[in-house]
């Protein structure tokens, strides 16, 4: 029996969404799971709540997302430090890392208190948190890079739009520059750092059509959701044609401008699977805790808890928009 509890422990622990049941009875009235990060109005972030908030309410807890409402480092440690601050302790923590400078230290002391932290969609591999929940960016990259390398027919001059400071998107840029080191026709020309402002993409888009330097543009990629719905509303309302536009995420408007030709295509990831396994995979983990909770669990060749749990990601361009779109409509 004692064998038994020791292996549905460790099934439990693999954060299988599936298991959401696994905990039980064993909830407490007070137990809540907080997920912060940053820029949380956008679609990507009320996805990653959805999912969130379905798990939380199958497993008979309490969940709740936090952050600021613009991508803004320094506001989510606010964020971070208020969650900290709750008179009834969180029993665990999900974090989309802004800035690593910035959390790894809030992430650190939340584990010193014996809270599970796991980060998610952005990772801060430095800090002591016990799992990183999400999106392979590397391999996201690489796909994104694969489907300009075929629009562009191998040459180029493209426009990247970032956020640098995020460790994700470094992820998917070193994706992007190892694909195109067997293309030497294609060429980053340019990388602009949006600050999580969309608006920011738009206006350095329109000046480019403006002083006609658009004309040496072959390719605009984006390394995060919001950048290239606004391009191509540029170039849509300017008429500028034949342009390749590598999107990324699921935004509305971005599949709406792929259904028009306009974005060539994205790579969408599962940010409503990164809050539902996250609730399961932090319940664990605070019922169940690996002993001791500050062990750099990822060196551990015999590691208690998966240094990477990957959510998945996959393209969606013309051909199967119209299925991606369906699927994402049913409840």
């Amino acid at each position: 029996m004692h064998m038994r509890r020791k292996i549905l422990i460790g099934f439990c622990g693999g954060a299988l969404a599936w298991l959401a049941g696994c905990g039980g009875a064993r909830h407490e009235p007070t137990e809540k799971y907080w997920l912060v990060a940053t820029n949380i109005k956008i679609p990507y972030w009320q996805s990653a709540n959805a999912g969130l908030l379905r798990a939380a309410q199958q497993m008979g807890v309490k969940a709740e997302m936090v952050g600021p409402d613009s991508f803004d480092p320094k506001a989510e440690h606010d964020a971070f430090q208020r969650v900290l601050a709750e008179k009834i302790k969180p029993a665990g923590i999900m974090v989309s890392v802004a800035d690593p400078s910035v959390m790894q230290p809030d992430i650190d002391a939340a584990i010193g208190q014996g809270i599970p932290v796991i980060t998610v969609d952005s990772d801060a591999p430095a800090s002591k948190r016990l799992t990183f929940l999400g999106t392979d960016n590397y391999k996201a990259g690489l796909m994104g890079a694969q489907l300009a390398v075929k629009q562009l027919q191998g040459k180029g001059n493209v426009v990247v739009f970032t956020m640098p400071e995020q460790g994700n998107l470094k992820d998917r840029l070193h994706g992007y520059h190892d694909a195109f080191a067997g293309h030497p026709g294609i060429k980053i020309v340019d990388t602009v750092n949006i600050k999580g402002d969309a608006r920011i993409a738009f206006d350095h888009t329109q000046e480019m059509v403006d002083k006609k330097t658009i004309d040496k543009i072959d390719g605009f990629i984006c390394l995060e959701a919001i950048a290239c719905p606004e391009v191509a509303d540029v170039l849509d309302r300017n008429k500028v044609g034949s342009k390749v536009i590598v999107a990324m995420d699921s935004d509305q408007r971005t599949l709406d401008w792929i259904k028009k030709d306009r974005i060539a295509g994205t790579i969408a990831q599962k940010p409503f699977t990164m809050g539902f396994v996250g609730v399961p995979a932090l319940d664990t983990l605070h019922h169940y805790p690996p002993n001791p909770l500050d062990k750099p669990w990822a060196l551990d060749p015999q590691s208690l808890v998966a240094t990477f749990i990957a959510t998945g990601e996959m393209l969606v361009d013309k051909s199967n928009v119209d299925a991606f779109v369906s699927a994402m409509s049913q409840k």
